[in-house]
């Protein structure tokens, strides 16, 4: 079904709704597109994230430090 069609008929069935359940309906569809920006907000964040060289430092290798890299020894 198209995405008209689907909200024509939507339409059709809220209409004849009572005015309690057309409440739960307007506060499913507020639950719905908040859930969608929130989905739609993290994805994009971790695109950032992907795509950013913030934390490239993670792929380099680790430096290890011996004793002898030391300047001054405390006894």
């Amino acid at each position: 079904m198209t995405r008209d069609a689907l909200i024509k008929r939507t339409n059709e069935i809220i209409a004849k709704l009572p005015n309690a359940r057309l409440n739960e309906v307007a506060d499913f569809a507020d639950f719905l597109l908040q859930k969608y920006e929130e989905e739609n907000l993290y994805k994009g964040m971790l695109q950032l994230a992907i795509e950013s060289d913030s934390f490239s430092f993670l792929n380099e290798e680790e430096v290890e430090y011996k004793i002898e890299d030391l300047k001054e020894k405390y006894q």
